[in-house]
Order: C-alpha cells, then structure tokens, then sequence
C-alpha cells in the first residue's frame, strides 16, 4: 500500500526504491493518527508550515510542529529549501512518498497493528476526500471538472501472481502519466488525487463464485 506523491526527485528514482516500504522504526514513528493526517495534508495539497497544518486539522501549532519533526527525522517528510524562515518553516514530502507493508513489518503483531491504523486513516482521508468532491464539486467547480472526473470499479477472478502483476503495471502507467504532468504550472490546473484500489474480497460464503463484472459509471 502506498500514498504516492508529486514531489519531484532531486534525481531519478527506480520503482524498487521509489515504492521500498517503511521500516519498522519509520512505521512506528508514522502510526499516529495526527501524523498520517499531517502526511495526508503534505501529499494532497502540498508544502504547508505548522500553523497552516494547525488551522487545517484544528490542532495547536506546537502540536503540528512537533509531528512534523518526527516525521522528518524518518525522512517521510522533509523542509523545502529555500523557503520560508526559522520561525515559519515549510514541509513537504520526501520523494517518492510512503510505502508500507513489508514483510519485516507485517510479521509481528505490533507491526500488523501499525499497518492497520496507518491503512485505516488513509482510506479514510480517501473517502472523506470523494465524498467532498461527490458534494461541492459541482456547485464549486463547475460542469467541467464534475464531468472530467472518473469513478470506476472493476472485479476479476485472478490468482495472487496475476494481482501482483496488476499492481505492478499499475504503478508503471502511473509513473509515467505523473512524471508527464508533474510540476506544471498550466493555467486552470488544480490539484487532482488518483485513487486506486486492488484487493481480493473476503467472503467465504461466495469464495467458489466465479465471474468478471465491469461496474463503470459515467464521468462522475
């Protein structure tokens, strides 16, 4: 699972170390559900100083100040150079953004337990994210952006090799569509998340069913 993020890499980045999950340490560090919201803030809406984050999550500035100094320290993170000053400092996230799931991790309960609660509050940053666009984006966007949006759900039956492959081209058209529009300063142009899920569903009572389904609606 990963919050990718159009922060530029100072050089190329290969997908094996661009998409490396957390350590443990890293996740510990991450699993606080203040500093998954302060990374979300980060990654949806770009650099921001603590009190901008303060305002934004209703939080003291000291509060957001020191979240983000731990964040730093495990480089999820870091201050944008050149910007700001030694009272307001600006932060954004590292290159590449955050990964996490890795076997070291997963194979001990605390680091299941972390992985929970880091993956709970990014679905629900999700969710709260579509679910404010569904409401206002017409209203405060206007037809074209409302219309320009997508909303699909597609199931097939595949084994975990094939999933895996899935996720793998994924993450290869994803590269190359964000390094193509990455930085652009077109006119008119408005941060966009790209959401995307993959995952066997958990139903034992249809496990055996079989059968493809594309549920595609319009533009939404």
């Amino acid at each position: 699972m990963s919050n990718a993020d159009e922060t530029p890499a100072d050089a190329p980045m290969p997908a094996a170390e661009r998409f490396k999950p957390l350590g443990m340490e890293a996740l510990r560090a991450l699993a606080h559900p203040l500093r998954v919201q302060i990374m979300n803030e980060l990654s949806d809406f770009g650099p921001l100083t603590a009190s901008g984050l303060a305002a934004r999550l209703g939080e003291s500035s000291g509060a957001t100040s020191y979240h983000l100094r731990q964040l730093a320290k495990h480089n999820i993170i870091r201050e944008v150079e050149g910007k700001g000053s030694a009272r307001e400092r600006w932060w954004e996230m590292s290159p590449g953004g955050v990964t996490i799931g890795s076997p070291e991790t997963l194979e001990t309960p605390a680091g299941r337990e972390a992985t929970e609660l880091v993956s709970r509050e990014w679905q629900l940053n999700n969710e709260r994210r579509l679910a404010a666009f569904m409401r206002y984006g017409l209203e405060r966007l206007g037809m074209e952006w409302r219309e320009s949006a997508s909303l699909s759900t597609a199931h097939l039956k595949l084994t975990h090799e094939q999933l895996k492959a899935f996720g793998e081209e994924y993450f290869e058209l994803l590269d190359r569509l964000t390094t193509k529009y990455r930085g652009q300063e077109t006119p008119g142009a408005r941060r966009t998340q790209i959401q995307f899920n993959a995952f066997p569903l958990i139903d034992a009572a249809a496990d055996d069913a079989t059968g493809d389904a594309d549920d595609r609606g319009p533009g939404a």
